[in-house]
């Protein structure tokens, strides 16, 4: 039997499928080797950083877009935190962020992140004398945002809700010297732990919840030789704000950071931006090129 030979459009049809394959197959490679490019950055990457003395960064984000950027810039750790209750929300202090809240904010970061761990504040009143509550808010958070961790405030006084957490497998980053959430009891923002008691409990609540299974622990506003000795005392990473340098990373407020919290100027904050200025300048041009009739111009419009 004659075989049919194919015409022109068979064979313009089989070239345009084996080209589409082709382009195909070579998009899947790259996507591939893209994604083992990236790195995700877990709770054990950070203790290997301790271990090697790479510093860790760790900044807040509290939305997608900003969230994005710090991914993308190569930050380690992004704490959303309840600081949005001031920068974000307006509030005097983190007291009045509720949990829902928390997630809406961790739910927008996370989406925009693809390497960096991404660390949530339990807000004030969702975790302080009942580990149920402690553990329930903790598991709304992982399944509602996809985050990577939990952060609480406090030593141990807050050990069993530390424990309980931990009991379904949720990693807890802790958090002492100057805690936001205990404002009212401090009756001040000072430098905490200058005294012997002070410095004497923190080093030992370091210690216990350590021994309870955080992480890593946040060090706020305390002497720098402190917190140098804290860090040497325990094998988890110890990032600090106003802790000095002794420690294993740092953490700043993204918003003091970058210079759109002017109000907000404490000794260890150092400004890599001034962005209230460059965005206040940008309105005033907006409202003066549409004032004018210069925006939007010929190129502007269809």
């Amino acid at each position: 039997m004659t075989k049919r030979q194919k015409g022109p459009k068979e064979l313009h049809a089989m070239l345009f499928i084996v080209l589409f394959c082709s382009f195909a197959v070579t998009i899947k490679d790259k996507t591939m080797s893209t994604e083992k490019i990236v790195k995700l950055v877990t709770t054990h990457v950070l203790n290997e950083m301790k271990t090697r003395g790479e510093k860790i960064a760790m900044l807040t984000a509290y939305d997608y877009s900003m969230a994005r950027i710090l991914d993308e810039a190569g930050i380690d750790v992004i704490l959303v935190g309840d600081s949005a209750s001031n920068v974000m929300a307006g509030f005097e202090t983190t007291l009045p962020i509720t949990l829902d809240n928390m997630i809406y904010h961790a739910a927008s970061v996370v989406r925009g992140v693809r390497r960096a761990l991404v660390v949530v504040d339990l807000p004030f009143g969702t975790y302080q004398g009942n580990s149920r509550e402690a553990l329930a808010s903790a598991i709304r958070i992982m399944k509602e945002t996809g985050a990577s961790a939990v952060k609480v405030e406090g030593g141990r006084e807050i050990v069993e809700s530390i424990e309980r957490i931990l009991s379904a497998g949720i990693p807890v980053m802790g958090h002492l010297g100057l805690t936001p959430q205990s404002i009212h009891k401090f009756g001040t923002y000072v430098v905490r732990a200058r005294e012997e008691e002070e410095a004497r409990k923190l080093k030992e609540d370091a210690k216990i919840i350590e021994k309870a299974g955080c992480f890593a622990i946040v060090l706020e506003k305390i002497p720098a030789a402190l917190a140098g000795d804290v860090a040497e005392a325990v094998k988890v990473p110890i990032i600090g704000i106003g802790a000095g340098p002794l420690v294993d990373g740092q953490v700043l407020v993204l918003h003091d950071m970058l210079g759109l919290n002017l109000e907000f100027s404490p000794r260890f904050l150092r400004r890599y931006h001034n962005l209230h200025d460059e965005i206040k300048g940008a309105v005033h041009n907006y409202i003066a090129d549409v004032r004018s009739r210069d925006f939007p111009n010929e190129k502007e419009q269809y």
